[in-house]
């Protein structure tokens, strides 16, 4: 079977002519993930690139990294648009008790604690403001935005592929 990847950024265009690459990170890890020597891949069309990082540096809100033996624009200049992902084996747990990595929850389905209904399965984690906001696709409604707060979210059980819920009240419109 094959080693799993998280993605950690997105390489949205290159910095200058010495190779440098401008990284939207998407991990709240950076400075672990982007630091000299992590080995990453860059996935494209074909597969992925290992790439190994020689250098880190914040500019706004960007990170610029460069990768050893691509010193040159020309060396970086197809990873534009392209994830950067990590293997798994290379993901450290520095997380706390009941805190997750996005790329565990995308996909859960998300059950309803009472009654056990299903409402669909997590597509995307989007974060507007205090706190996460999971979007769950359901089949021939509107996608649900549920809050990720204790008070909704009851259990997270990754081996089971479920997340269970305890949805608030006018949440969830009576569609039916």
């Amino acid at each position: 079977m094959p080693e799993k990847y998280y993605q950690v950024g997105k390489i949205v265009n290159t910095h200058g002519i010495r190779g440098e690459v401008r990284v939207i990170a998407t991990t709240d890890f950076t400075e672990s993930r982007f630091k000299k020597g992590v080995q990453l891949a860059v996935e494209m069309p074909n597969g992925l690139i290992d790439v190994k990082v020689a250098a880190m540096r914040q500019h706004k809100q960007f990170y610029l990294l460069q990768f050893e033996g691509m010193g040159n624009i020309n060396d970086v200049e197809q990873f534009k648009g392209h994830n950067l992902k990590i293997a798994a084996s290379q993901r450290e747990d520095d997380l706390e008790e009941d805190e997750f990595y996005y790329g565990d929850i995308i996909g859960l389905e998300v059950v309803e604690e009472a009654e056990g209904t299903s409402y669909g399965k997590v597509s995307e984690i989007i974060n507007p403001g205090p706190n996460d906001v999971w979007v769950i696709k359901r089949r021939g409604r509107a996608d649900l935005l549920l809050p990720f707060l204790k008070s909704v979210v009851k259990k997270i059980d990754i081996e089971a592929g479920k997340a269970y819920v305890k949805v608030p009240e006018g949440l969830i419109d009576n569609e039916d």
